[in-house]
């Protein structure tokens, strides 16, 4: 077996191994590969050609320090059971710091995978809440925004200590979200058949039911900064005892 970092001919193969690891549709996956994929910030484990392992990673920052998010995390069916997936990690995490990054951080698909991430060192550090609202109130003033302004907006409302997501991790989210700013908050979410998905609010949390009204949903589901619910473990590169406590953008 080899650990290498995938060509564009692997494509069809990595594609392949996501939809039997994760059930994502064609159109989802190319939208990850067309705004998202570079050869160089992923990597997979082959044998005798074919890819039977596979991760990527976004580049993120914190505290001024580029970190990576490692994403989509996948062992094909039959090679699991074998320690391929510690093996690809431990030699992802060796490559990242070849590479100057400080650490690495990602966000376990359940709450099992946890427990398996905790023994590779990983420490569960970033938190959020989740909340539904019904979309009974006045609707509150709303306006689209493009991913340039949605950036430079959501760094002024990030609570302090947060993952900084920029560049493709947004060039991505715009493929499946749009971005929006009020008087007091900003956030990336999507409608669909009269329910909202709101992936980050960020500011005044209060105004969740006036934003359900003025999308035209009847209820809403948001994800926003707090203490309740886990999501984010970092693995620190450089011996650092500092923590993230905030990240917001999950691509699962």
């Amino acid at each position: 077996m080899k650990i290498i970092n995938p060509e564009t001919n692997h494509i069809p193969q990595l594609r392949s191994l996501w939809k039997g690891a994760f059930g994502d549709d064609d159109g989802f996956l190319d939208s990850f590969f067309s705004t998202a994929f570079s050869t160089q910030r992923s990597r997979c484990v082959t044998e005798n050609g074919r890819v039977v392992a596979m991760l990527y990673w976004f580049d993120c920052e914190y505290e001024g320090k580029k970190i990576a998010y490692i994403y989509a995390v996948a062992t094909a069916v039959s090679h699991r059971g074998q320690g391929i997936c510690n093996t690809l990690m431990d030699d992802t995490h060796s490559h990242l710091r070849s590479l100057g990054y400080a650490g690495a951080l990602l966000v376990p698909g359940s709450e099992s995978l946890f427990a398996f991430y905790g023994k590779m060192n990983y420490k569960t550090c970033c938190y959020g809440r989740r909340f539904s609202r019904q979309g009974r109130d006045k609707a509150v003033a709303l306006i689209k925004i493009g991913r340039e302004e949605y950036a430079i907006l959501r760094r002024s409302y990030l609570p302090e200590n947060s993952v900084i997501q920029e560049k493709e991790n947004l060039s991505f989210l715009e493929t499946q979200a749009e971005f929006y700013k009020g008087d007091d908050f900003v956030m990336s979410a999507y409608a669909e058949n009269g329910h909202l998905t709101c992936i980050e609010l960020l500011g005044n949390t209060e105004a969740a039911s006036g934003i359900v009204y003025a999308l035209d949903c009847t209820e809403g589901d948001f994800f926003t900064p707090g203490n309740e619910l886990p999501l984010g473990m970092y693995l620190p590169f450089d011996n650092s005892e500092s923590y993230p406590s905030y990240f917001g953008l999950a691509f699962n």
